[in-house]
Order: C-alpha cells, then structure tokens, then sequence
C-alpha cells in the first residue's frame, strides 16, 4: 500500500508541475503578444520579446512551442490587444501587495483581483497606495559557476548596474529601469545568455506577520498567482524560518 501511494503522490506532483507550466505558458504567450505590438519579431531588436522567451525558457518551455507563438502574436490576425494593469493593496498583516496584470477585459480582471484581497481580510487600494514601499530596479542573474565573484564585479561596474550580490548559488546584478537593456546586453556579450533578466519591484522595507496573517496571505498570493490576467506578484512580508517550514510541511 505505500508504494500505491508513493506512486500517486508522484503523480499528483507531476500533475501540479505540468499544470504550473501550463499556466505559465499562458503567461508568457501574452507577453510576447504585448511585446509583437510594441517592436519586432526578432527579439535581438525587442527586448521586451527577449524578457519573454528568456522567461519561457526558465520554465523549461519548448523552443517550437515558444516559436510556435511567436508566429501566431506576429501573423496578419495578430493577437488580443492586451492592456498593462497595476494593481495595488494590503494583504493580512498590512503586507504591501503589488499586483501586474495584462488583460483584455478590465471588467473580468479588476474584480478577481479585489476579490482575492477581500477573501483575505485584505483591501485593493487607488494606484500609487503601495508602490512607494518599493524599489523598481531591473534583476539579472548568472549562476555562481559562470565567473568569479571579483570578474563578475569587474564586469557589473563597466556594464554600469547598481549592485551585485554573489553567493554560492548566483551572481545577482541589479540596476536602474533606464540602464536595465545596456547592462544586460553588455553582461550577455561577456558571460552568454542570463538565467533571469527582467524589471521587478524590490521592497524598502518589510512587515513581519505571524503563522495565521501568513497562512492568509500565501493563499491569497497563491490565488492571484492562478490568475491568467496576473502576470506577477510582489509583497513585502517576512516570515519567520520555523513558521515557514510549518507551512510548508
């Protein structure tokens, strides 16, 4: 009997991985979508394309699948005129909540998003509530393995980023939304292609919360996730290690 079960727990964590990259698929064909309506098909003059493909790939996304999208966003028929939304609130525990969305239909999207807040104990707020909480910088990171920690500074300094943290895992470059594109191209050209590049909001500070507004509150983060119009969330909570393995068991 508990190799019956150990199979089907099996099955239902390939179940849930396949359903998370099949949502995140569906994420990234709408950006490329945005993307195909701002510049180019060819994503070495659309570095917005170029964030997308980056972010499908991440995912383990097939390269004829991510192709095959392309090829439908930038046919005569084209694809849906998405809208860029930001959405901002509290969540349990007074948690900073910022909320992207690209949709085509305000009047399905707004209430889903109010609706996960209010679920919650939380509340939606006007555009600008939060945001000042946070940062907006661009993130690009290469694994540990790719260079040293004194070569990947070099580098960093003459690409002209802000920052760059190094542990055993990763470097992590960040830098200013203006100088985002000229830093990553400069990073690309020395080291290859990133893990990661893209525009984030990093928090200025954080609230603690405890095991009950957390609990709350990854569910609610969970929901918005689900969320086929949200493309990324960002919150400024900070949960205790042994709560979090709680959680997490």
């Amino acid at each position: 009997m508990a190799g019956h079960s150990q199979f089907k727990n099996i099955m239902r964590r390939k179940d849930a991985q396949d359903a998370k990259k099949a949502k995140i698929f569906t994420k990234v064909v709408r950006e490329i979508n945005a993307a195909l309506r701002l510049g180019m098909p060819d994503p070495a003059h659309n570095p917005r394309l170029r964030a997308a493909i980056l972010k499908a790939r991440e995912a383990n996304i097939n390269k004829d699948k991510i192709d095959d999208a392309i090829k439908r966003a930038s046919g005569p028929a084209g694809g849906p005129d998405y809208v860029e939304i930001r959405y901002e609130g509290y969540g349990p525990g007074g948690v900073a909540v910022i909320v992207e969305a690209l949709t085509d239909n305000r009047n399905r999207t707004a209430p889903d998003i109010r609706a996960a807040f209010a679920k919650a104990g939380g509340n939606l707020g006007e555009s600008g509530s939060v945001s000042f909480m946070f940062d907006r910088v661009g993130v690009i990171t290469y694994p540990a393995s790719k260079t040293n920690e004194d070569a990947m500074l070099d580098a960093v300094i003459e690409a002209g980023a802000e920052n760059c943290e190094s542990n055993k895992e990763q470097h992590q470059i960040t830098c200013s939304p203006e100088s985002f594109g000229q830093v990553r191209d400069a990073l690309e050209k020395k080291f290859g292609e990133p893990q990661s590049a893209k525009l984030t909001w990093l928090p200025k500070t954080t609230a603690p919360i405890n095991e009950e507004q957390a609990r709350s509150l990854l569910k609610m983060l969970d929901v918005l996730e689900d969320n086929d119009d949200v493309q990324e969330v960002f919150a400024n909570y900070e949960i205790a290690e042994d709560v979090m393995e709680r959680l997490s068991a």
